[in-house]
């Protein structure tokens, strides 16, 4: 990589995100103090962060117009892997999402899909500026629909929600009319009862206990009742790193990926968590200037596709903990347990920082 590009690297953003990562690997250690081997799963954590920033510095390197020239083998890619998912995947609580890797455990290919999709977006609006018609968002559209489509049958709900978040993120950002954005919520409006029909049953007593959890408090709405309480029971300074009652007589459930923040919260009180949520403002926040700085659109919408989807996992995850979101199973970034999210979060922030290290133009 040359001097010239490192000049502009945003310290502020990789170094908002090593903070969050090691971070990360403090609470998943608190959180798996009831397994007996805590320092496992610190180790394996170790070894995909380890792996994950090589592939973000790899991804800094690499011209991102480069990358999205590919995007057609990229997206192919994944879109692969999640079909091999579903012949020979494995299935977990309901949704078969992981390809074995023996002793490596698995990989999930929905992670990789999210940035696949980001660049292949990026590429086709790029090369389509002026979004006036139908015309033109409908092969837009369909390239997001069928990753969209084969994550749903895994099922995950989740997931394919990310998804149609960051192509509405880019749409808008790319200057898509609002004519055309209305008529796609209302469009979604339109399909959530045939949604509804689609669901498997435990999904929808999610959507249900959601509403009212005391619907099913030993069921559904048990781990939105055990959430609320952990972060309630955290007050202002919490009960102190290790010390979570929640947490250690685990009535928290994936409280080591999905319901990490809640240990936060239970542990490290209101100021843990507000620290957390300053730490993901900053991020966002830098993100959102190498939107501004990108010196072309394909820069500027992958950038947009990069901090969208940060930004959806974080409101949606938090938001699930304490009761403001339906329970998805969707990842905290660079906190909660899980290599393929790990990897590709920090993957992604690779790409995000190439863009923004290329934002002016170097002379030779």
């Amino acid at each position: 990589m040359s001097a010239r590009l490192l000049r502009y690297v945003d310290w502020t953003l990789l170094g908002t995100t090593l903070a969050l990562m090691t971070f990360g690997g403090v609470m998943i250690y608190s959180a798996t103090q009831n397994t007996g081997d805590p320092m496992g799963f610190v180790k394996v954590r170790v070894l995909h962060a380890l792996f994950g920033l090589t592939l973000l510095a790899v991804a800094a390197a690499v011209d991102y117009q480069a990358i999205a020239r590919a995007w057609r083998p990229v997206l192919g890619g994944a879109m692969f892997l999640l079909v091999i998912v579903m012949l020979v995947g494995i299935t977990t609580m309901g949704s078969q999402r992981w390809i074995p890797l023996g002793p490596l455990g698995g990989f999930q290919p929905s992670e990789l899909a999210k940035l696949a999709l980001i660049i292949a977006l990026a590429r086709n609006l790029e090369a389509h500026p002026d979004l006036d018609s139908w015309r033109t968002v409908i092969p837009v559209l369909l390239i997001a629909a069928v990753p969209v489509g084969l994550i749903v049958e895994q099922p995950d709900l989740g997931t394919a929600m990310v998804l149609v978040a960051i192509t509405a993120a880019m749409l808008f950002a790319a200057g898509a009319p609002r004519r055309i954005m209305m008529a796609l919520g209302g469009a979604t409006l339109a399909g959530v009862p045939v949604l509804w029909q689609m669901l498997h049953d435990y999904q929808r007593r999610r959507l249900i206990v959601f509403i009212d959890p005391g619907v099913d408090p030993q069921g559904a709405g048990y781990a939105l009742i055990q959430s609320k309480i952990a972060m309630g029971s955290g007050q202002m300074f919490g009960k102190g790193l290790l010390h979570g009652t929640q947490n250690l007589l685990n009535f928290i459930p994936e409280q080591h990926t999905d319901f990490i923040f809640t240990v936060v919260g239970e542990e490290l009180g209101f100021l843990g968590a507000m620290t957390v949520l300053a730490l993901f403002a900053i991020w966002l926040w830098r993100g959102m200037t190498i939107v501004y700085l990108a010196k072309d659109r394909l820069g500027m919408l992958i950038a947009v596709g990069i901090v969208s989807m940060i930004a959806f996992h974080v409101v949606v995850n938090i938001g699930m903990t304490v009761g403001l979101m339906p329970i998805t199973g969707i990842p905290l970034p660079f906190i909660s347990h899980g290599g393929s999210a790990l990897v590709v979060m920090l993957m992604a922030t690779g790409v995000l920082l190439g863009i923004g290290m290329r934002r002016k133009k170097i002379l030779f």
